[in-house]
């Protein structure tokens, strides 16, 4: 248990039968009435934001989350399969509980999965994922405006828009916060 004074961005809590990661929080402390804290909470198991507020020293349920350090081997039909890098324990997960993490998963990819008492919340991605361009338009030439983009479909099957410039073959950078193209690898 712990008390609204001492929330931390970060913490993980147990609430309504839910778990929530603070995501951000503010101590109020107005000129009348009593000090309150406001807080916007992501829900681990379906992704939603809320905004809750707790009076001041409410105590609240603390959930530990464990991080497992995993790598993707391969899919089959829809089931991804995934190998502890510690123990080697290897671990199935359905394509419907990853959702669109799947546009990213290559194979050999590094990722960390979180796990409450077993259950299986959701995975961490690496910032930016190597994938390579399978297919896309040529470039027409004389068309040169800033910022041309035209789509590309990529080793994982996703389709972005990457500048004219790029083209089948080459590796490419690619946001998993936005799905969006950063750079040539």
């Amino acid at each position: 248990m712990i008390t609204s004074n001492d929330f931390k961005t970060g913490l993980t809590i147990k609430m309504d039968n839910n778990l929530y990661t603070i995501v951000d929080f503010q101590h109020v402390k107005p000129g009348k009435g009593s000090a309150f804290v406001r807080t916007k909470l992501k829900n681990l198991r379906n992704g939603a934001t809320i905004e809750y507020t707790f009076n001041a020293g409410v105590k609240v349920e603390t959930a530990h989350i464990d991080r497992k350090p995993m790598q993707f081997l391969y899919a089959m039909g829809d089931t991804y399969y995934f190998m502890n890098m510690n123990d080697y324990e290897q671990i199935e997960l359905s394509k419907d509980s990853l959702g669109d993490d799947v546009n990213y998963l290559k194979e050999n990819l590094e990722v960390s999965i979180m796990f409450y008492e077993g259950e299986m919340l959701g995975l961490t991605l690496p910032d930016k994922i190597e994938l390579k361009v399978v297919s896309t338009e040529s470039a027409v030439k004389g068309n040169t405006t800033s910022g041309a983009m035209k789509d590309a479909t990529l080793e994982t099957g996703m389709t972005v828009k990457v500048p004219l410039f790029i083209e089948a073959g080459e590796t490419i950078l690619i946001s998993t916060k936005d799905g969006k193209y950063a750079s040539r690898a």
